[in-house]
């Protein structure tokens, strides 16, 4: 039952918003049309809700050792204002939730999870950290999260009254120039008419973008300011649809469709997110440094023909009909207009440039084994 409302519920239901029940949330899942907003934020700029994620924050002299052996990437090497894209791993190493975590101080870590995984989240790091000087203290009800992404993102922000820069900053810039200048994976602390925000520099659509995290009493004024100062850059409203057609042209996972608990990170091309050079044990080493199975089913991207996608769990066969895989996530591409997919295949179909077929309601459709992401933006200098 979906009971939980964003601090934005009543923005979007204005805004004419369909909604859906997302991990017990009841979220948008599009404004007008989801081809509209997934152009818009290719094309131009979109804003999204991202209120229903998990915020979980680290603190205390121990905070870096814990979260090193916490999770999979070497979390103590990020310097304050570095972010990182790790995973919590279960013994076995498999995923438990993909995550993002933000240095925001020496002793202070924000740790970002998926909507329905917050609580295990939350749950296994207080447990993995009770040999550590450290304190886990999950926020998620304490903070919204707004997403502004598309190539004119930065413009939107910059055009957007209220920003400012907590008692300036270290280099002389001001907020302007601060966030032209913050790199990718980067964080800056600032706020909003008075109330305290976390710049971002990340997102989940493969374009430009930033997340902002803001308590939920100042999340309505900065969703209309970013509205009013996004209208000349054709910022729009975007739901979940555009969302998740924007992180597949990306080849960006999901977690219970491209990860979970019984997926090693390499199956699914994540092996560079474990990070095996760093001291000590973390949680999953063992299985990680064991390896999958020789013939573990491994991700790869698939293109058709024609206008008919796959979606998830619609079977993968070989040319004699035999099974050999499951879709995961698959849509008809808006950018590029064929049906794009995400599959995990046995090794022996993983090839790139290897023919397989997609079980699209009892007809065999051929699929392409291609590289992943299907999407790259178009990087300025």
């Amino acid at each position: 039952m979906s009971d939980r409302l964003s601090p934005l519920h009543e923005v979007h239901a204005a805004a004419g918003a369909v909604f859906t029940d997302f991990a017990g949330w009841q979220m948008p899942v599009r404004y007008s049309s989801d081809l509209a907003e997934h152009k818009a934020v290719r094309e131009a700029a979109g804003i999204f809700d991202l209120s229903h994620m998990g915020e979980i924050l680290v603190v205390g002299p121990g905070a870096a050792a814990a979260l090193d052996y916490a999770v999979s990437g070497r979390i103590s090497a990020l310097q304050p204002g570095q972010a990182k894209y790790t995973l919590l791993l279960n013994d076995a190493g498999g995923v438990l939730d993909d995550l993002i975590v933000y240095r925001t101080g020496e002793d202070r870590f924000l740790v970002v999870a998926n909507a329905a995984n917050a609580g295990t989240v939350a749950g296994e790091l207080r447990g993995r950290a009770d040999r550590f000087d450290a304190q886990v203290h999950d926020e998620s009800d304490d903070v919204a999260l707004i997403a502004v992404q598309g190539p004119r993102a930065l413009e939107v922000l910059l055009n957007t009254e209220g920003f400012a820069l907590d008692g300036g900053h270290p280099d002389g810039e001001d907020v302007a120039d601060a966030l032209s200048s913050l790199r990718y994976y980067r964080a800056l602390a600032g706020n909003f008419n008075g109330s305290a925000v976390l710049f971002a520099r990340t997102g989940y659509t493969g374009e430009d973008g930033f997340e902002i995290f803001v308590s939920p009493d100042a999340a309505r004024a900065l969703w209309g300011a970013l509205v009013e100062a996004g209208a000349p850059f054709h910022l729009v409203p975007a739901g979940l649809a555009a969302r998740d057609t924007l992180r597949l042209e990306a080849g960006m996972p999901l977690y219970g469709h491209e990860l979970d608990a019984e997926t090693l990170p390499v199956q699914a091309g994540l092996g560079r997110v474990v990070d095996l050079g760093k001291p000590g044990d973390f949680v999953g080493r063992a299985a990680i440094e064991k390896g999958p199975a020789p013939e573990a089913s491994v991700l790869v991207g698939l293109r058709g023909e024609g206008k008919r996608a796959a979606r998830a769990d619609y079977p993968v066969r070989d040319e004699s009909g035999a099974t050999i895989g499951r879709v995961t996530s698959g849509a008809l591409s808006p950018t590029l207009g064929f049906p794009i997919a995400m599959a995990y295949v046995a090794p022996s179909h993983a090839a790139e440039g290897t023919v397989v077929a997609v079980d699209i309601r009892g007809t065999a459709h051929p699929y392409l084994v291609t590289p992943l992401p299907f999407y790259k933006r178009k990087k300025t200098s």
